[in-house]
């Protein structure tokens, strides 16, 4: 039944410019979460795999780093002119193994195709310095020079996006990679590699190893004298454990890891603008999201209005096989995810909050979930504190402007924030005090291949995008000279 959509998807590793089977023969089946059944197989990466893959990225690595970087930045072009090309045919692949509804699944390529665009031209700005020392006289030369082979570990929520974030600056500073793609979405970046081939990256450059083994894969990579960067995107629980296995042989670190993201509405907010606003940072990716808004604490002056919108909001969306057009609300990626959301809501009910729509997940087929809206939510609800990662909005009320920036910076996650006020003076400031890499303001969509995307505390280390995503694969090297 899925014959039209994957025609032409390669199930393979892909080491060395060639496609591969896992050295022991092993595969693992791909489940489309609307319906439960199984898509395809892919194969299932070994240590010997990953360790292979890493030999071809260090084979690789001299000649594409010797590169001239408008020679890299115009396959990276080429890349993002394939891959716009292909754009419709990739948003049906990640809708089929992500679940996602097609308008999200459509934005998301447009997003990951942004990242080969936007690098393809910072990387030709890799600029350094020269100066003089003070004291001494001598001449400070800095430049910036390729890490080396990097591994790259990206979930299922956007199979593409986080993956192309990755891929695109790391081949725009002159280094090689190694991807380990999430199991339950591997068939985007494996259907990406013959584009890339195609755009003139050479073989090596770039690889992937989807796992079934992911611990064992990934822990063997950084192990690896030659790997010399880690980029995750993922939880902080399983960033915590890579970080430790990278402080062994000292690989730097990039990560992009868990959130808990508030949503502030004050009484002067235009609450028509608050509501769509909250619709986006809320609901995309049904709330499969780091940067999801996650609690939202809204005036309680303008309390009842917002609910009763978001309310009816929410109530409207179709939810269904993402595939179908008519539908705004696909199933969640897997069971795990669903029934913690449920396990969410359940506790939140049990201490006093109120269901105004949603709050039950259906019967049948497929990893579905309503569209949930919760008020009156207790101060000590799992869902204040963890991140829900699916489409329930929990809101509380709040009286002055410094409750809502206590209540705000009341978790251990520090990634994004939303608020919303007609007042600049208020919004600017209110952003100062909010422990958050990224500020919403007056906007529920902040991602951009422009922009820095990071966090603060256990939201991770370092940025994704802007010209600080390319540093991330770049070392800065001193050179002391006198003439």
């Amino acid at each position: 039944m899925y014959d039209n959509l994957i025609a032409g998807v390669p199930t393979d590793l892909w080491i060395g410019g060639a496609w591969k089977k896992a050295s022991d023969g092993s595969r693992f089946d791909v489940i489309d979460p609307a319906t439960e059944n199984v898509i395809t197989s892919v194969a299932s990466g070994t240590v010997e795999d990953a360790k292979a893959a890493v030999d071809a990225a260090a084979a690789a690595g001299a000649e594409w780093a010797a590169k001239k970087p408008r020679e890299r930045g115009e396959i990276l072009r080429k890349a993002f002119e394939l891959f716009t090309r292909e754009s419709e045919r990739f948003a049906k692949l990640i809708t089929l193994e992500n679940g996602k509804a097609m308008p999200d699944s459509r934005g998301e390529v447009a997003y990951a195709a942004e990242f080969f665009r936007w690098f393809a031209e910072e990387g030709v700005r890799n600029l350094g310095q020269l100066y003089n020392a003070p004291s001494s006289g001598a001449r400070i030369m800095v430049q910036h020079r390729p890490a080396g082979v990097a591994c790259l570990v990206t979930p299922w929520n956007y199979p593409a996006a986080m993956a192309t974030r990755k891929i695109a600056p790391a081949l725009a500073a002159g280094c090689t990679v190694v991807l380990k793609p999430a199991s339950e979405t591997p068939l985007t970046m494996l259907a990406l590699m013959p584009l890339l081939k195609e755009a003139g990256v050479p073989d090596g450059v770039v690889n992937v190893v989807p796992s079934r083994r992911s611990g064992a894969v990934v822990s063997a990579m950084l192990h690896d004298m030659r790997v010399r960067v880690v980029s995750f995107t993922g939880s902080t629980e399983v960033g915590v454990k890579l970080l430790r296995e990278a402080a062994d042989n000292v690989v730097r670190p990039a990560m992009e890891l868990g959130g808990n993201a508030p949503f502030l509405v004050f009484e002067d907010a235009d609450i028509d603008a608050a509501v769509d606003g909250a619709m986006i940072a809320k609901m995309r990716n049904q709330g499969e999201a780091c940067t999801a808004a996650n609690r939202f604490y809204v005036h309680e002056a303008v309390h009842d209005a917002f609910a009763e919108k978001l309310t009816a909001r929410m109530a409207a969306l179709k939810m269904g096989n993402g595939l179908d057009e008519s539908v705004a609300l696909g199933p969640l990626v897997n069971a795990d995810t669903r029934d913690k959301v449920q396990e969410l809501v359940d506790d939140a009910v049990a201490k006093g909050a109120k269901v105004t729509v949603g709050g039950t997940r259906p019967d049948g087929k497929g990893f579905f979930y309503p569209a949930t809206v919760l008020t009156h939510v207790s101060d000590d609800a799992k869902l204040l504190r963890e991140e829900i990662f699916g489409p329930v909005a929990a809101i509380k009320t709040f009286r002055t402007e410094d409750e809502a920036i206590r209540e705000a910076n009341a978790t251990e996650y520090g990634l994004a924030a939303y608020l919303y006020t007609k007042d600049l003076s208020r919004g600017l400031r209110v952003s100062e005090k909010l422990d958050f890499g990224m500020i919403g303001l007056n906007r529920g969509l902040m991602s951009d291949p422009a922009a820095p995307f990071g966090g603060m505390k256990q939201s991770g280390l370092g940025r994704e995008g802007a010209h600080e995503g390319l540093m991330e694969f770049l070392e800065t090297q001193y050179v002391s000279v006198n003439w």
